[in-house]
């Protein structure tokens, strides 16, 4: 019976020192895996900073430069469209002109009627291929040569007088326009083509911002999850470290917090004010949600951190 009781007493102080011991361990345990956490909280917070910075420098750069630049060639083209369609209508109403003095000259009710040059050409060919394929007499063929001489007297006199005719004009006015409408389509094509390229360069950046906004918001999920875990490694710091207070008291100290201690009454209404802004804070997040605007992460946390509200 008393050496029962020799030995519960040697092995009791043994049981309780390898519990302080545990506790110990458990403390350091505990606090680094949340310092660990908040560290990663921290390196979060870095790289999310680091995505608003980029998203922020590609849509400045969208929209003072690309979408600028994309809008001001849009305009030229815009212009130049209605210059098209202004010359187009010019060359309708010049065409309809040239068909009507065509008409005149074929019903002979201009001042002479119409007589192209290839008709004039013709006769001379036709002249001119005769004196080389037929047996003629000298006479004979000075005769051609000079009904050929005539003819393109003729031909001279039929020039000069269409330079001035109506038709002339208005054939050379046609000309005119088309070449300017050539000019138009070139210079469209250019404009055209910047105004594209400009805009898909803004299409490129918004994609960019597009996959910058979802890698935000995946590290947002895993910065919740991560604060989440380093809470619960800080509460579970905060109960073995109660555990240790109490069961060292009376005992001389072997665990020495690394941070003084802040005096109690001090701690306690510190705690209470920030548990009040919590509450604040926790209200705004819920008149936020409720009236659909976008929270901020704390504001997020908070809310998941109260399920009953």
């Amino acid at each position: 019976m008393n050496l029962s009781m020799s030995r519960a007493n040697t092995n009791t102080p043994q049981s309780s020192k390898n519990s302080f011991r545990e506790l110990q361990l458990q403390i350091e345990e505990f606090r680094e895996k949340r310092d660990d956490l908040n560290k990663k909280t921290k390196e979060y917070i870095n790289k999310l900073q680091n995505i608003d910075v980029k998203i922020e420098e590609n849509l400045a750069l969208a929209k003072d430069d690309y979408k600028k630049k994309r809008d001001y060639w849009n305009s030229k083209v815009k212009n130049l469209k209605d210059k098209k369609n202004e010359y187009k209508n010019i060359l309708d109403k010049f065409t309809e002109e040239k068909k009507q003095i065509l008409k005149e000259s074929r019903t002979g009710k201009g001042a002479k009627k119409y007589v192209s040059i290839k008709q004039i050409d013709k006769k001379i060919e036709n002249l001119e291929r005769r004196i080389e394929i037929e047996n003629l007499d000298i006479l004979e063929e000075n005769a051609m040569v000079d009904k050929i001489r005539e003819i393109a007297l003729e031909k001279q006199e039929f020039l000069a007088e269409q330079q001035n005719s109506d038709f002339f004009k208005i054939e050379r006015k046609i000309q005119i326009v088309k070449i300017n409408l050539n000019k138009i389509y070139e210079q469209l094509n250019k404009w055209s083509n910047k105004s594209q390229d400009y805009h898909s360069k803004m299409h490129d950046i918004y994609q960019k911002v597009n996959e910058l906004r979802e890698k935000k918001k995946t590290l947002e999920e895993e910065l919740i999850e991560n604060k989440k875990a380093a809470d619960s490694y800080h509460e579970k710091f905060l109960r073995v470290m109660i555990k240790f207070k109490k069961d060292s008291k009376g005992r001389r100290p072997t665990y020495a917090s690394k941070k003084p201690q802040a005096p109690k009454s001090r701690t306690y209404f510190r705690n209470e004010e920030l548990e009040k802004l919590k509450q604040d804070k926790l209200a705004v997040a819920l008149e936020k949600q409720k009236s659909g605007r976008k929270l901020n992460l704390y504001e997020a946390r908070l809310i998941l951190e109260n399920p009953k509200k």
